[in-house]
């Protein structure tokens, strides 16, 4: 089956289900505390532990398993989309090691300061500065974009202008706002970084200076 096919996805879930059952019952036999997610094609091992030696003491025993059983399966594993990341919320001097898989066949994983996953990016302390600024960014370009609407003759109007912000600015400026607004939380940096893309949006729906 070709990638990109209607039936790809189907086909890979139905074949790669029963792989990862039979590798959470291992997981599970062996005692190892891990969890797993899955999302079409990618795969997320969490271990959650006060010590980063022993998280990766325990990605190191997942990825083991799993390489021989998918092996056995006739599947191979894609070491360059391998990514490790620690979430880490004390202040001070943040200098996790590296997750070594050499000796497994993979490679030597050093942790990232953002993670982007599923077109959320992540920083260590979940505050996701790099997220909104990543995407109010993208909608100001986008702004500046939509001033070439229009032709020599007549330019866009007020409401068709605020429509289009409306339509197209704000969901980008505003993706996936659940992950930073929510009870308790601080939003000092967040509206103060969206008032960029406010104050654009009104000056172009106004057509002021």
């Amino acid at each position: 089956m070709e990638q990109g096919s209607v039936l790809s996805p189907i086909l890979s879930a139905l074949y790669l289900a029963p792989i990862f059952h039979i590798l959470k019952n291992h997981l599970k036999i062996l005692k190892i505390p891990i969890s797993i997610l899955f999302f079409v094609d990618n795969r997320l091992f969490i271990a959650q532990r006060k010590l980063f030696s022993i998280s990766n003491l325990v990605l190191f025993c997942s990825y083991n398993i799993a390489s021989i059983l998918l092996k056995k399966f006739r599947l191979i594993i894609e070491h360059t989309k391998m990514e490790v990341f620690y979430f880490f919320r004390l202040n001070g001097i943040f200098d996790p090691p590296p997750l070594d898989l050499s000796i497994l066949g993979g490679p030597i994983l050093y942790p990232r300061e953002t993670w982007k996953y599923l077109s959320f990016i992540f920083d260590r302390k979940l505050s996701f500065y790099q997220h909104i600024n990543f995407y109010v960014n993208k909608a100001i370009l986008m702004v500046k974009c939509m001033k070439i609407l229009g032709n020599s003759v007549c330019s866009l109007i007020s409401y068709q202008k605020q429509l289009l912000s409306r339509t197209f600015v704000l969901p980008i400026a505003l993706y996936s706002f659940q992950l930073w607004f929510y009870n308790k939380a601080p939003l000092s940096y967040p509206l103060k970084v969206l008032e960029k893309i406010q104050r654009r949006a009104v000056l172009w729906i106004l057509g002021a200076f």
